[in-house]
């Protein structure tokens, strides 16, 4: 049948009836407006769950805009008019106005004084791979007790790391120092709630259904069907696969936040379903990245992935870090960042003072950004020297995004040595199942996202 066949048939055959009050449907048409309120305010003023750290959105959008060698002409004023509207409680002008800033970011002009365009940008995946050199990758034997326990060690890890994390993320090392002190246990009970693990668990549903031929446009569809809203470029990403726009336009129509950290949070993932091979796990951590974000967004994924990978075949932690950061393309911006926390590891006997170098070089970045972040990851790294209680104190009071940087880089002591590595005391009874507010996982057995893992994995290789 037409459409209009269909349609003359659902027109043709509707029988007459009257409704109640009850019945007549404008209490779900009111049930919208009120969401799409709630939905606008929080990009006006929020607090981040788990931490109840403060964020403006529409504020950082700006940021993000210039940190990304944009002028934003009229974004000031229209930011002054949007935060009184927003105290006021005034809905309807908060409305125009959000739409008004919206086509502004669409329209920004291009800052030839910045510094962000003397760095090549990188567009697509084949243009990455010929800028950088791939070892051979390494075979590692995925039908082994060693293996499951690296891929359980990788899990409980990413779980360690985030819940530690989301109790102090979204402020800086010196606040928390200050209010909390050095910080080498849970100031909290934990629990598994963590955003960032939830887009991990969606690859893995492309994943099991493609195995390594996925593409960018599966792991999109596994988002929307699972996941039912985000934070920063992910909610925007979200937004624009629901009117239709698949990856890469998914990631870059009107979404200023494409560098912040959003891919590199879900990095890991990737070198997990690729052990011993940073060229898969590159590849898939560009299919991954590119649904949300772009450029150096997706360095910084593909930074993580290829940690992740190694970490299967390389008990040395310095230099995994150091072929991780040679495997970033070296005219990109995101590679002068890693290379610059590097560096400063190298100069400093204290990681205090390491950090303090990092945060001046890229205070202009919101604390969300993949930048300040990728510092802390190798700060951690380099100091922490393998030691799992340290490494992880190190990320944690590093502060900023804690939770994302700390679920990427424990993964990777965690896959070195295995479970044995993790002392008992951060195994919390929490850790058994994973609760999630995606559609389909509400819950998830550990024991079971290990198993699926690993089958997966096996499964995939057959392909």
């Amino acid at each position: 049948m037409k459409a209009w066949e269909i349609a003359y048939d659902i027109f043709s055959n509707a029988k007459p009836r009257i409704l109640n009050s009850e019945d007549q449907g404008w209490s779900s048409l009111k049930a919208v407006s009120d969401f799409y309120d709630a939905q606008l305010s929080l990009d006006w003023s929020s607090n981040v769950p788990g931490s109840g750290a403060p964020e403006k959105i529409m504020v950082a959008s700006i940021q993000a805009l210039e940190n990304r060698g944009y002028i934003v002409e009229n974004g000031y004023e229209l930011l002054e008019r949007g935060v009184k509207a927003h105290s006021e409680g005034d809905n309807i002008e908060l409305q125009k106005i959000s739409a008004e800033m919206r086509n502004t970011f669409l329209n920004v002009k291009k800052n030839e004084e910045s510094d962000y365009w003397k760095f090549k940008q990188y567009n697509s995946f084949e243009e990455y791979k010929k800028s950088v050199f791939f070892k051979e990758s390494v075979e590692v034997n995925v039908n082994t007790d060693k293996f499951k326990d690296q891929i359980k060690a990788a899990w409980m890890s990413q779980l360690i790391g985030a819940a530690m994390g989301t109790m102090v993320e979204g402020y800086t090392s010196k606040n928390l120092y200050n209010a909390f002190g050095d910080v080498k246990d849970y100031i909290r009970e934990p629990n598994t709630y963590n955003d960032d693990i939830t887009f991990e668990i969606a690859f893995l549903d492309a994943f099991k259904q493609k195995g390594y031929n996925l593409t960018s446009k599966d792991i999109a569809l596994s988002w929307i069907g699972l996941i039912p809203c985000g934070w920063s470029a992910e909610e925007i990403a979200l937004r624009n696969i629901r009117a239709g726009l698949m990856p890469p336009e998914s990631a870059k129509f009107n979404n200023p936040f494409n560098e912040w950290i959003g891919a590199q949070m879900r990095g890991a993932v990737c070198g997990m379903v690729a052990p011993g091979n940073p060229l898969l796990a590159a590849e898939l951590a560009w299919k991954d990245g590119e649904v949300s974000h772009a450029n150096n967004g997706i360095l910084g994924e593909i930074f993580n992935a290829v940690l992740i990978s190694m970490a299967f075949v390389s008990s040395d932690i310095k230099e995994i870090v150091k072929s991780s950061i040679d495997l970033i393309p070296a005219d990109s911006e995101y590679y002068s960042v890693v290379r610059f926390a590097y560096d400063s590891c190298l100069k400093h006997k204290d990681w205090h003072d390491a950090l303090e170098e990092c945060e001046q070089k890229y205070i202009k970045y919101n604390w969300i950004h993949a930048y300040p972040n990728a510092c802390c990851e190798v700060i951690a790294l380099m100091y922490g020297e393998g030691d799992y209680e340290k490494t992880l104190n190190i990320v944690t009071m590093c502060g900023i995004d804690a939770d994302c940087n700390a679920g990427m880089i424990m993964p990777v002591l965690g896959i070195q040595q295995g479970m044995r590595i993790i002392p008992k005391r951060l195994i919390h009874p929490a850790f058994d199942k994973l609760i999630t507010y995606m559609r389909g996982y509400d819950e998830i057995n550990l024991e079971d996202l290990v198993d699926d893992t690993l089958y997966y994995i096996k499964n995939a290789k057959k392909n």
